[in-house]
Formats: structure tokens, sequence, C-alpha cells
């Protein structure tokens, strides 16, 4: 223990023992954010029918409830089809748009980058309003079309910005290189620069995945009838009555979210990373 405290943290010379400090502040800022959704674990095998912590009687209960809900399972379906689709759409979009804003030189290309991140930028309610008059005059209100392309437009900013912090990084003359040996460019592109940017286009394929997943505000107003989403059913849930059952689906949802990210670390790094 002490040799490791002795030992440089870093290229310069501060030692662990210097930084001890800032372990342990990072330990107890995570621990504020981690402890909240863990509480939600143990609730989550409580077999009293009121939100409980700690349990005092272990059962499988409201885990038999949510799997034997035909409600809560076409929820899922249609929250699980939604981000899968939104991941589809966003990621390509997002990742053609920052490799052009990247490669572009034209006067209004700052413009353009801060179009493509408003919904980031403004509230999501008002995203949510505008999609619902729109959706209402093209006919795709309480559709997976219409969730797809809301859910699209909220994932493509952060598509954008992860996948063009990659390319500022990324060293464009290998891709010319390949192009000046007769590759067209789009080959190049595939060939050459997707592959040394896959961790953060499967990063921001992850987040795009996990903003539709998770989002509850616009799904209130777009999502309904044959296509309410999981997240829309749990805030109603919580609205009319507690229902532990909502323990045991954000249970769930974590540990999705969870083995998504263990995902993206192990198929996202470059061979060479390992």
């Amino acid at each position: 223990m002490l040799k490791w405290l002795n030992s440089p943290a870093s290229e310069t010379q501060v030692t662990h023992g210097q930084r001890l400090w800032l372990y342990v502040f990072a330990a107890v800022v995570m621990l504020l954010l981690v402890a909240p959704t863990l509480i939600v674990i143990p609730m989550s095998f409580s077999e009293s029918q009121y939100l409980e912590f700690p349990p005092e009687t272990w059962s499988l209960r409201w885990y038999r409830n949510y799997f034997g809900s035909p409600e809560w399972m076409q929820a899922t379906a249609t929250s699980l089809k939604a981000a899968v689709l939104t991941m589809l759409v966003a990621t390509p979009v997002g990742v053609v748009a920052a490799y052009g804003l990247h490669n572009s030189h034209v006067r209004f290309v700052r413009l353009a980058y801060l179009m493509l991140i408003t919904p980031m930028m403004v509230p999501v309610v008002l995203v949510a309003i505008g999609a619902f008059y729109v959706f209402v005059q093209v006919n795709l209100l309480y559709s997976l079309t219409g969730l797809v392309l809301a859910h699209s437009v909220l994932a493509l900013p952060l598509v954008v910005i992860v996948t063009g912090s990659a390319l500022k990084s990324y060293d464009m003359n290998q891709e010319l290189a390949a192009r000046s040996l007769g590759a067209p460019r789009w080959k190049a592109f595939l060939t050459i620069t997707v592959p040394q940017i896959r961790f953060a286009i499967v990063t921001a394929a992850l987040l795009a995945f996990l903003t539709s997943f998770d989002e509850v505000v616009v799904a209130m107003f777009i999502s309904g009838g044959d296509n309410p989403t999981l997240t829309r059913n749990m805030f109603n849930a919580l609205r009319d009555q507690i229902d532990p059952t909502i323990a045991a689906i954000s249970t769930i949802m974590i540990i999705i979210t969870s083995l998504m990210m263990i995902l993206a670390q192990v198929f996202g790094r470059n061979p060479s990373d390992k």
C-alpha cells in the first residue's frame, strides 16, 4: 500500500498519496450519485404492496407481476423497438453529419453545428409540443414511426458531439492517403476513418439507444394507443398509484443500461488499445 501511495500517478511526479484526497472526493461523489439508484434494487424484491426499504419479506412478486402483465410487456416491446430503431436512424445520420461538419470549410459551418445540437439547448417539453402539433397534422401521433422520429431528434445532437470530438483527434491524413491511392471517398471513410473512431461511434449508438429508452417527456405527448412506452406507463403508474412493480422495472432498466455500457467498452475499443 505504501509503495502504491509513493508511486507516480501520471507522467508527472505527482504521487497517488498526494492525490488521495481527490480519490476520496471522487468516491464520495460516485456514492451520492449511485446510492439512490441502488436503493431501488432491494425495494423491487419486497413482498409488501407498498414501496419498502429495507424489505421485511423478500419475494419475486413484482417481477412476476411485470412479466405476467400484457400491458407492461407491450410497453416494453414498444420501448425496445423504438430505442433500437432510434439508434439505427440517429447513429449513421449523426456520424455523417459530424464528418461533414469536420471536413467542411464553408462559412456557416458553426451555424449548421448549432442547428444540429439545438434539441439539447431547448427544453424537452418544447420539442414534445412541437412534435405533437406536427404529428397531428401528418397523422403520426401514437405511431412507432412518429416516436422514432421524435427520439431521433433528441439523440442526434449526442451522436454529433461524441463523433465530432473523436474526429478532432483523428489524423485525417490517413484517409487522404487512401484517397490519393485511388479509393473513393466513401470507401476511404468506411475502411480507414470509421475503424479509427469506432469507440466513439459505439458510444454514440449506446447514447442514442438510452436516450430513446429512458425518455418520458416526449413519450407522454406522442406515444399511446397501441404504442405506449415503458416510461410513459411507469409515469402514469406513479401518478395514479404507488405500484412496486415500478421498482422491478427500474431494476431491469438498470441492468440493461449497465450491460450496454459494458458491451460498448468491450466491443468499441480498438484492438491496439486492449
